[in-house]
C-alpha cells in the first residue's frame, strides 16, 4: 500500500485534493471555512520564496553577462513590445465578448448606500503607477512582496554590479547564484505540501461562495470564461505556434503551477515553481529571471480582459450606454492603469473601482461582482500564469536562445 501511494505523482495528488476539497466544501460549508488558515499558510510558504528568487535570478542574469549590457535593453524592449500587443488583443476580445453577450442587461445593482463597504474608490492614474515603481527601500518592497519594485531595484543593482571591478563583483555574483539555486530547491520542498494547501483552498472557496452563487451571475461568469478561452485559442496558441514552442510539452511541464494558480487564485504562489519548470523546459535562466517578473507587472492578460468585461458589465447593469469611442477610451485607460496591478492589494477590484469612478459609472457594480469574483479569479489567474510563461518562451525564441522543439537536451539553464 505504501509503495502504491508513493507511486502517485504530485499532479495526481493535486487532482485528488481538488476533488476532495470540492466535496468537503459542498458537504460542510461552515466547517470548511476553518481550512482557510491551512491554505493561507501554504500560500505564505510559497510567497516567501518570491523576493529572494526574483532578486537572485535577475542580478545573475544581468551582472553575469556584464560584457553585453546592451542585450538587457534589447530583452526589455522585446518583452514590452510583446506584452503590449498581447494585452491589447486581450482587451479587444473582452470588449467584443461583453458587447455580444451583454451579461449586465437585466441585472439589478445593489443599493447605493452599501457601496462604501470595503470598496476602494480612488482613481488609479498612470502617473501614480510610474511613481509606485521606484521603491523607497528595498527592504520595504521585499516585506510587502512588491514584485514590481523588487524588479526595479534588482535591475539597477545588477547593472551596477556588472560595472564593478571583478574582485568585488565575483563574491556577490556567486552569492546570488547560490541564493537562486537554494530557492529553486526550496520551491521543490514547499511544493510537496501543495495537495494539502490546494485541497484546503478549494474547500474554502466552495464553502464560502457555494454552488448556488453561480446562478445569480452565471452569464457574467460564462462570458468571462468564454472570452478567456477565445483568447487562449485565438491569441496564445498562435503565438506559441509562431515561436515554435512545443505546446504539449509546455503544458505538461507547467501543469502543476497551472493547477496551483487555478485553485489558489494567486499568481505569486505559482510563479516560483513556474520559473523552475521553464528552466527545465530549456528556457535560459537569465531570460526566465527577467521576463517572468516583468510580465507579472506588465502582462496580466487574464486580469486585463476581466477588467474590460467587468467595466462594461457594470454600465449595462446601470443602464448606461457606452459608445464605441467611450469603450475605446476605457480600453486605453485599462492598458495604462492595469500595469501596476501586481503591486496593489486586491488589485482587480481596486483597478475596477478606479475605472468606474473615472467614467462616472456606479461603484455599486463592484459589490455586485465581489460575490463571484473568486470564481472568476481562478480563470483569470490561470491565464495570467500561462500568458507569462508563454511570453518568456516566445522572447527566448525571439532571442534565438530557446532550443529546437525536437531537442530536450540542449537546455543548459544558463
Amino acid at each position: 500500500m505504501t509503495r502504491f501511494l508513493r507511486s502517485i505523482s504530485l499532479t495526481h495528488w493535486i487532482f485528488i485534493a481538488m476533488l476532495g476539497g470540492l466535496l468537503l466544501g459542498w458537504a460542510y460549508p461552515a466547517e470548511s471555512q476553518n481550512l482557510k488558515v491551512v491554505s493561507n499558510m501554504f500560500l505564505k510558504m510559497i510567497k516567501c520564496i518570491l523576493v529572494p528568487l526574483v532578486f537572485g535570478t535577475l542580478v545573475v542574469g544581468i551582472a553575469g553577462h556584464s560584457e553585453d549590457l546592451k542585450s538587457v535593453g534589447r530583452l526589455a524592449w522585446k518583452s514590452i513590445l510583446y506584452f503590449e500587443v498581447v494585452t491589447t488583443l486581450a482587451l479587444a476580445i473582452g470588449l467584443v465578448a461583453v458587447n455580444v453577450f451583454q451579461p449586465g442587461v437585466g441585472v439589478a445593482l445593489p443599493p447605493a448606500s452599501s457601496a462604501s463597504t470595503g470598496v476602494t474608490a480612488t482613481k488609479v492614474t498612470f502617473g501614480g503607477i510610474l511613481e509606485h515603481i521606484v521603491p523607497k527601500s528595498f527592504f520595504e518592497a521585499a516585506a510587502a512582496n512588491d514584485v514590481l519594485q523588487v524588479v526595479f531595484f534588482a535591475v539597477f543593482f545588477g547593472i551596477a554590479l556588472a560595472q564593478t571591478p571583478e574582485p568585488q563583483r565575483t563574491p556577490m555574483l556567486r552569492f546570488c547564484e547560490s541564493l537562486t539555486e537554494v530557492m529553486f530547491k526550496f520551491t521543490g520542498v514547499v511544493m510537496k505540501f501543495a495537495p494539502v494547501g490546494i485541497g484546503a483552498a478549494m474547500a474554502y472557496t466552495v464553502g464560502h461562495s457555494g454552488l448556488g452563487v453561480l446562478a445569480n451571475l452565471a452569464k457574467l461568469i460564462g462570458t468571462l470564461y468564454l472570452a478567456l478561452a477565445v483568447f487562449a485559442v485565438g491569441v496564445l496558441l498562435p503565438m506559441a505556434l509562431w515561436a515554435r514552442v512545443p505546446v504539449r510539452r509546455f503544458l505538461t511541464e507547467l501543469r502543476e503551477p497551472i493547477l496551483l494558480a487555478f485553485t489558489t487564485t494567486s499568481s505569486d504562489a505559482a510563479m516560483p515553481d513556474a520559473m523552475k519548470r521553464l528552466t527545465a523546459l530549456g528556457v535560459p535562466k537569465r531570460i526566465v529571471s527577467f521576463v517572468m517578473p516583468l510580465g507579472y507587472s506588465f502582462n496580466l492578460d487574464g486580469s486585463t480582459l476581466y477588467l474590460a468585461v467587468a467595466s462594461v458589465f457594470v454600465a449595462q447593469a446601470a443602464g448606461v450606454h457606452l459608445s464605441i469611442s467611450q469603450q475605446l477610451v476605457i480600453m486605453l485607460t485599462l492598458m495604462l492603469t492595469s500595469k501596476g496591478m501586481a503591486g496593489i492589494p486586491r488589485a482587480s477590484q481596486v483597478i475596477l473601482a478606479g475605472t468606474l469612478v473615472s467614467f462616472d459609472l456606479p461603484l455599486e457594480g463592484v459589490l455586485l461582482i465581489i460575490g463571484v469574483d473568486e470564481l472568476m479569479d481562478m480563470a483569470r489567474t490561470t491565464v495570467n500564469l500561462v500568458g507569462n510563461c508563454l511570453a518568456t518562451a516566445v522572447v527566448a525564441r525571439w532571442e534565438g536562445l530557446f532550443p529546437p522543439t525536437t531537442s530536450n537536451s540542449t537546455a543548459s539553464g544558463q
